[in-house]
């Protein structure tokens, strides 16, 4: 088995016994937000908020207090606790990326990820750095991300097409995320 899928076995085994504890339930927010999802926690239905409050942590806004991680967890588990007890406004893009390559804090995590794509996408254009592994895990998420957020997936698609130069897996994984946008975006 790879190390990273090793890494993602116990992030996943990690959240599900939280959920075994009552610590890992998902709570709305007020004003018409939604909620998150942790890797191994089944996904919802919830819809994602462009107004988000970067001054919080994802266990501020979705209201779920991990704890600490087990005693042999691995350093992604570890890291990805660690990150989620910070303001989301500090986190640096590869942060980002690994959490929502995990599906974790998706309502709050991908506006911000989408910002910072547009940005890098607009400064691109000038001979500046996108960032792959940030792009890689947006255009990844499943169509139903996209399907309860299509004003999101709208923007997503107007950023990757403003991409002037991306590698062949990268255009290989923007052609997907493009086909598998719901009909509308």
């Amino acid at each position: 088995m790879s190390d990273l899928k090793k890494e993602a076995t116990s992030l996943h085994t990690a959240a599900s016994g939280l959920r075994g504890t009552g610590h890992h339930t998902a709570k709305p927010l007020q004003e018409g937000s939604s909620t998150g999802r942790a890797a191994g926690v089944p996904r919802e239905k919830a819809t994602m908020t462009r107004s988000v409050d970067r001054t919080k942590s994802l266990e501020q806004l979705d209201g779920e207090r991990w704890g600490e991680p087990p005693a042999d967890a691995t350093s992604l588990v570890r890291t990805v606790h660690e990150w989620r007890r910070r303001p989301i406004g500090s986190l640096e893009p590869h942060e980002l990326a690994r959490l929502i390559g995990q599906d974790v804090g998706l309502p709050w995590l991908l506006p911000l990820a989408v910002d910072v794509l547009r940005q890098e996408a607009e400064e691109q254009a000038a001979g500046g750095f996108l960032d792959g592994d940030l792009l890689y895990a947006v255009v990844t998420r499943g169509p139903g991300v996209w399907e309860r957020q299509p004003e999101l997936g709208r923007e997503m698609r107007d950023v990757v097409v403003m991409l002037t130069d991306v590698s062949r897996y990268a255009k290989k994984e923007i052609d997907a995320f493009l086909a598998s946008l719901p009909d509308g975006v």
